[in-house]
């Protein structure tokens, strides 16, 4: 057991050197970005990306992403608490080309919320058009439904971190879901999500995490940004699949700089 622990550690370290070594690109994703934090309740979200050294990508040894967080495994955070997950840049790329919302969200980051950002960094987030596609739509469309039945209590306990105590429900999930919903129809119009969330959009986000919006409410409002990512979706005029090719050629060359 003793040594299998220790293994472990080896392995958390030598993935904390590659990540913090290769580092191009970190920043803050949590509610703060958006504007919706509550002082003094919140944790603290950051992602990176990094570039992995040869041994990493060429040989045996793998590296997908780093994970650090302040509590142990399974524990909440709680106030100030960091959650931070830094990928290496070839898993980075393949979430964002399935249309991962929260991968995504590092594209828009900017001002005092990047933390570190070489100038690969800066070129990653100006191919932010190079990920976009219908895929992207359905993607959030996959998570808004997800979202919805687990405030619904239909895919798994309901959740219950900021619980409403006059209407029963985790109004951060809440607020988050319909956030997702915001940027996502956003995205699809723009090609871009803004941060923090412009007004009118972040009041009515405040309003459901501070439990003054019933959760009734709330569905019909997560229905109605379904509705509309739907609609853009299949009217955006995005291309069916995203610029694979230019993405590609975005990875050999940041590889070969990094190694050189």
């Amino acid at each position: 057991m003793t040594g299998s622990i220790h293994s472990r550690e080896a392995d958390d370290e030598r993935a904390r050197q590659v990540a913090e070594g290769g580092l191009i690109l970190r920043g803050l994703v949590g509610s703060t970005v958006h504007g919706l934090a509550n002082p003094g309740t919140d944790d603290r979200d950051e992602m990176g990306v990094c570039i992995e050294p040869p041994a990493y990508v060429i040989g045996l040894r793998g590296f997908e992403h780093y994970v650090s967080r302040t509590q142990p495994e399974g524990v909440p955070s709680g106030p100030g608490d960091l959650d931070l997950t830094i990928y290496g840049l070839r898993k980075f790329c393949r979430l964002a080309l399935k249309g991962s919302p929260t991968v995504l969200l590092l594209f828009f980051v900017e001002g005092e919320h990047v933390l570190t950002r070489t100038p690969t960094g800066q070129r990653l987030q100006q191919l932010a058009p190079a990920f976009l596609s219908q895929r992207t739509g359905r993607a959030f469309l996959g998570y808004l439904e997800a979202q919805r039945r687990s405030l619904l209590g239909e895919r798994h306990a309901t959740r219950t971190r900021e619980l409403s105590a006059q209407h029963g429900y985790d109004t951060k999930y809440a607020m988050h879901a319909l956030r997702i919903g915001v940027q996502g129809i956003e995205l699809l119009r723009t090609g871009r999500i803004t941060l923090p969330v412009p007004e009118p959009d972040r009041d009515r986000l405040r309003a459901v995490r501070a439990g003054d919006v019933p959760l009734g409410d709330v569905i019909e409002q997560l229905d109605d940004v379904t509705a509309r990512l739907e609609q853009l979706t299949a009217e955006s005029g995005l291309p069916a699949f995203a610029d694979a090719e230019r993405v590609d050629r975005f990875l050999v060359d940041a590889y070969r700089e990094a190694w050189d």
